[in-house]
């Protein structure tokens, strides 16, 4: 009898240190309902400020809810007068997997709005992936709570793998 007891005690201790061991990974994954509060964290009038291939830029961001909600739109507009630059982005959460699918429309054209990213998020940050036909472009968008604030980092790939900065924001609230 003693020796099932033990057994017993010692099978409940393995399932219990299995549990543990499966918990952290399972909480770091993200769940569409909390991929979709981070994107709820763009939402409202912005101020973009940063470098563009090493030139100063600055931008007016609106973030809204569109299509019934199911994705936030970033309108960006140079602050120059007349703008020299906008674009609408499309963010929403994909409903057949824990990612985000992007659609980046902009004054370059339609050649340059295809194809649409796809994203992770990790934490307070969503990372983008463009797949170019002349190598990958990523959007690395970082919240900070503390100042409810967002940082951009917009950055080109090589052949060799290496990144290469694009683009950098400091995005406050207006």
């Amino acid at each position: 009898m003693m020796g099932v007891a033990f057994v017993r005690v010692r099978l409940a201790v393995v399932l219990l240190c299995a549990a543990f061991a499966v918990a952290p990974a399972a909480a770091q994954q993200a769940t569409p309902a909390g991929m979709d509060s981070l994107l709820q964290k763009l939402v409202g009038n912005w101020r973009m400020a940063g470098m563009v291939r090493g030139h100063p830029a600055m931008y007016h961001l609106d973030a809204t809810r569109v299509l019934q909600g199911r994705f936030v739109e970033l309108h960006m507009e140079d602050a120059a007068v007349p703008p020299q630059y906008e674009a609408r982005v499309f963010i929403g959460v994909d409903s057949a997997g824990p990612r985000y699918l992007v659609h980046w429309l902009d004054s370059f054209g339609a050649a340059f709005s295809i194809p649409h990213a796809v994203g992770q998020a990790a934490g307070d940050t969503i990372q983008f992936t463009f797949a170019y036909a002349d190598g990958p472009f990523r959007d690395t968008f970082v919240y900070e709570p503390r100042q409810d604030s967002w940082r951009f980092r917009l950055e080109s790939g090589d052949s060799t793998g290496a990144w290469q900065l694009f683009a950098d924001y400091l995005v406050q609230r207006r």
